[in-house]
């Protein structure tokens, strides 16, 4: 009975009109049957055939089989095994049709002419003719290899023998395997330690299962290749470290991140920089580095360098940052401006005024933020500044650094681009790092700060990256800035101005209550004439005011009152005659033991601050003005050699250290509100732009 998926071939036996034949041609809507007992050959229409009452295919193909040769495989076989196939190919063709390859319209040699002989009688001359070229066939091995031909195509005419996977293992001693195997296995999660371990732990498993002497540890290298083997074999780490990777990795498969627009995708994160500063309490300690790299351009938006510890605020402030330009300092080359480099100065400058004095950097609005689980960059400050800039955040999984592959390479290459080449490097691991690195650390944060910007407008983004090429000429690699000015021709540019008031909504918000005495939280009270009228008021709820503050301007806060934004001062801010941070200020708490009420020990917090930065900030020695010089100090000069010692001026760079009077705790005189307090002002960073 006939079955409707049946596909008849050339070569297909069937049963047709009572008997067994075999389909020797098909042409057209004609075809050759040859009987399988006698010599009969028929010329019938293919309908006739199909059509009849017992048609049915003998030995139908099976569903799996491909329906073209495979010839892939042969490819990596030895060419003496790939032409012996090929080979007996011919052979199975020319016993099967009476032709070789496509020489059909030659007229088939004498004893394989499917019109005059069976295919019984073809396969004994094919088995006669190979025996007599020196070669053992039998019928019964020309019949074995038609059928592999039917089956598996050319590749089942290659010897099995060469067709086995070779193990990995070689021939290893399975017991000795599933040693290493559980050896390996129980080692997960536990600290690295040497395959001479591993080698004895292996000896002490086959003494236990097989016995003393059963089985033997293969020799030291023997061993070594073969655990390397089973680890692969397994998926197995062979290291802390590697288990750590292993576990972070994603599942297959793969999908690369590609952004074709500035700002499409931006990468965030925060890692510690390999450098050591002088920080403001006089000690040398290495800041963190939290920056932005737009995927499309590779550049860096921003990167700002904080004590460790990054504050919800330096995330924010980091959005900030890539929407406006990078001014010029005062001693920067003319050179680095965005109006001598490749960036189309001249039209974006009528677009957007703020171009007019800016630095060779990209000014990218971001459309979507990759950040990590980190709390800084999870904290209500970082999401309610990303949803005030319009911006979408998309958190990564965490402990899973391929994500934001882009802001992890780069801070590799800040390593050995940038960091090694300043003074206090520390090595990008412990092994590396040097026994004097304290002693040679020379900068400030904010000097560090001002050698990272200018290495990124003409060390960063001034170097060709090899992912970057041109839309129109994809053999050109670009700099970030060329590619940058390439798609800002295709994408545009829209200004995005920041005010006053923008700034201040970036900082940390808290809620606070107004008192007779102010504004009371960390241990501070602020208090001014501007909340006059508004004590012990609200129209909230919960009796309180919105209250934003800089965590490195701690003797002021901005205060949301019903006309808008007020500034407030800290009541003690004249007991201090320097700048503080918000670390300062926690470590004086944690050392100063509360002997009285709440105001009287303020004030003793705020003068047992004032004597710490008294001794922290001693004022320029005269190694200092020949090391570091100004605060600006330009990248060129980051790899010169410093002195064995440090002392340098940890004030702001715009206000250098002076040499101070004594305290007098009686009169001490209110610092210069305009001058080096303010580090940070709203009102004044806008006006920049």
């Amino acid at each position: 009975m006939k079955h409707p998926t049946d596909v008849v071939e050339v070569g297909d036996r069937i049963r047709f009109d009572g008997g067994v034949h075999v389909m020797a041609g098909l042409d057209g809507p004609r075809c050759r049957l040859v009987a399988e007992k006698g010599a009969g050959v028929q010329v019938l229409l293919l309908t006739q055939v199909l059509g009849a009452q017992d048609f049915a295919v003998l030995d139908p193909r099976r569903p799996g089989r491909s329906r073209v040769p495979v010839h892939g495989p042969l490819d990596g076989l030895d060419a003496a095994v790939r032409e012996r196939a090929l080979a007996w190919e011919r052979h199975i063709l020319e016993v099967e049709t009476g032709h070789i390859g496509p020489h059909r319209d030659w007229p088939p040699r004498p004893g394989y002419d499917p019109a005059v002989y069976g295919l019984a009688e073809r396969e004994a001359a094919k088995a006669a003719e190979l025996t007599a070229t020196g070669e053992q066939v039998s019928v019964a091995t020309v019949r074995r290899m038609r059928a592999r031909y039917r089956e598996q195509g050319v590749w089942g005419l290659v010897d099995g023998r060469l067709k086995r996977e070779r193990s990995a293992l070689g021939r290893a001693d399975p017991r000795v395997v599933a040693a290493i195997k559980r050896a390996l296995e129980e080692q997960q999660g536990r600290s690295t330690g040497t395959l001479s371990r591993l080698r004895r732990q292996v000896g002490w498993l086959l003494e236990d299962a097989p016995g003393p002497g059963a089985v033997a540890v293969p020799p030291v290298a023997t061993f070594n290749r073969l655990v390397r083997s089973v680890a692969e074999q397994g998926q197995i780490a062979l290291t802390a470290a590697g288990e750590r990777r292993r576990a972070s990795r994603p599942e297959p498969v793969f999908t690369p991140t590609v952004a074709t627009l500035p700002g499409e995708l931006v990468m965030m994160d925060s890692t510690l920089l390999d450098v050591m500063v002088v920080c403001e309490d006089g000690q040398a300690r290495r800041p963190e580095l939290t920056m932005a790299v737009d995927v499309a351009t590779r550049s860096i938006t921003a990167a700002v360098l904080r004590p460790k510890g990054t504050k919800a605020v330096d995330a924010a402030v980091l959005l900030a940052q890539t929407l406006v330009p990078q001014p010029m300092r005062p001693d920067w080359p003319a050179y680095l401006s965005m109006a001598a480099s490749v960036i189309p100065h001249t039209r974006l400058v009528t677009i957007d005024a703020r171009m007019q004095g800016a630095a060779a950097r990209p000014v990218i609005r971001p459309t979507t933020v990759v950040i990590d689980q980190g709390k800084v960059f999870v904290s209500r400050c970082f999401l309610a500044a990303a949803e005030h800039l319009g911006i979408t955040v998309q958190p990564c999984p965490p402990a899973s650094g391929h994500a934001k592959g882009h802001v992890e390479r780069g801070f590799g290459a800040i390593g050995t681009l940038f960091a090694q080449y300043v003074a206090g490097y520390t090595g990008n691991h412990l092994v590396a790092r040097g026994s004097t690195v304290e002693d040679e650390a020379c900068w400030t944060l904010p000097q560090l700060q001002d050698l990272l910007d200018e290495w990124i407008v003409c060390g960063w983004q001034e170097r060709r990256h090899e992912r970057l090429r041109h839309p129109l000429m994809p053999r050109l690699t670009l700099t970030p800035n060329e590619m940058w000015a390439a798609l800002t021709g295709i994408a545009g540019h829209v200004p995005v101005p920041l005010n006053g008031t923008d700034w201040i909504e970036l900082l940390p918000s808290r809620r606070c209550a107004i008192t007779d005495e102010g504004i009371r939280f960390e241990h501070r009270t602020y208090d001014g004439p501007a909340l006059n009228g508004h004590r012990k008021r609200s129209t909230a709820a919960d009796g309180k005011w919105e209250v934003h503050h800089n965590p490195y301007e701690p003797w002021q806060c901005w205060v949301r009152l019903p006309h808008g934004w007020e500034r407030v001062a800290w009541i003690h801010q004249g007991l201090v005659s320097r700048p503080f941070t918000d670390t300062t200020w926690r470590h004086i708490r944690s050392v100063v033991t509360r002997r009285a009420d709440r105001a009287d020990h303020e004030e003793r917090l705020a003068r047992h601050l004032d004597e710490l930065l008294r001794r922290a900030y001693p004022g320029p020695s005269s190694r200092a003005d020949s090391t570091t010089g100004s605060g600006n100090a330009p990248a060129r000069q980051a790899g010169s050699k410093p002195a064995r010692r440090r002392k340098a001026d940890t004030g702001p760079p715009d206000h250098p250290a002076e040499q101070l009077p004594p305290l007098d705790e009686e009169a001490c005189p209110a610092p210069d509100t305009a001058g080096a307090w303010n580090i940070f002002d709203a009102h004044q960073e806008a006006q920049k732009w």
